[in-house]
């Protein structure tokens, strides 16, 4: 395939996965997505497919249904029905029935503590977040408003050790251009605290000083929305990474008042522990978080 058009394809993939954030509380339209992006819809659905390697409805239901697993934490006075309507579904039945099938229990029975058992055992398919024995009680997040960061990106599908392999790639790319100017930025497409690790859309970015000149085009470029974030600050080790966010969604968000949005969250390395011998990071991890 000649670069240009992988490039075009990759653009269109991510316009169609920027609209479906965007607009996740709607009915989304497939016949208006595609004439928006002057495409057919058949071409429309297979570029996203091989992109993301799984289709647009997949995905929808995905950002859905993890959307709808904070809210329920969340907003604890919401009815279920409500949870359900913001989520954009128009029927309560459908709700509970594609709930109960991604999670395997009842919307009232994740909000009544189900969540924990379930995230539990997302975390033991990890060995090293398994023996993390890491707190994060002391953690007070400061409230920041971040500006849209541009980067260039590879993502990675899974939550696992290759990920090192995804970031060596980066670094290559970074030197062979000589760009010093630079910061590390993950992105987490999917929750991995609720998410089979190895469903998870993982996005590994740098984002270069705008003073910078960069004459390669080898790796696409995306953009890391903007918006009101709560940051938390964190230096541990890599296993403690997937115990962190079980914390953040599970602990301190339901208790902060605060409401996350569907916009991903992501984390800017200070020490990136996949390029550490130690295994150690440091970071500022970012929610998106409205009140």
């Amino acid at each position: 395939m000649k670069k240009r058009t992988l490039e075009k394809r990759v653009q269109v993939a991510n316009d169609i996965m920027y609209y479906i954030y965007t607009h996740i509380d709607t009915n989304i339209d497939m016949q208006e997505l595609s004439e928006d992006l002057k495409i057919s819809r058949f071409h429309m659905h297979r570029v996203f497919k091989d992109i993301f390697s799984k289709n647009i409805y997949e995905s929808i239901k995905s950002i859905r249904l993890q959307k709808a697993s904070n809210l329920l934490l969340t907003n604890r006075y919401s009815t279920i029905t409500q949870v359900a309507n913001i989520c954009g579904y128009s029927s309560q039945t459908s709700f509970l029935r594609v709930f109960k099938e991604r999670f395997g229990m009842t919307p009232k029975e994740w909000r009544v503590g189900g969540y924990k058992s379930y995230s539990q055992q997302i975390i033991e398919q990890s060995p090293k977040a398994k023996k993390s024995t890491a707190k994060f009680d002391y953690i007070e997040p400061t409230i920041v408003k971040m500006p849209l960061i541009e980067s260039y990106y590879i993502r990675h599908s899974g939550y696992n050790a290759q990920i090192k392999q995804t970031w060596q790639k980066l670094q290559t790319w970074a030197f062979s251009n000589n760009i010093t100017e630079f910061k590390h930025i993950a992105l987490f497409h999917d929750n991995p605290t609720i998410t089979p690790l190895d469903e998870c859309q993982y996005v590994a970015c740098i984002a270069v000083d705008t003073k910078t000149k960069v004459k390669s085009d080898r790796l696409p470029k995306f953009n890391i929305a903007d918006g009101i974030y709560a940051k938390f600050d964190l230096v541990a080790k890599q296993g403690d990474m997937l115990k962190f966010m079980q914390w953040v969604y599970h602990e301190w968000l339901p208790k902060s008042e605060y409401e996350t949005t569907t916009k991903p969250p992501y984390v800017i390395y200070r020490k990136n522990n996949y390029l550490s011998y130690d295994n150690e990071f440091d970071i500022s991890f970012y929610l998106s978080i409205k009140f």
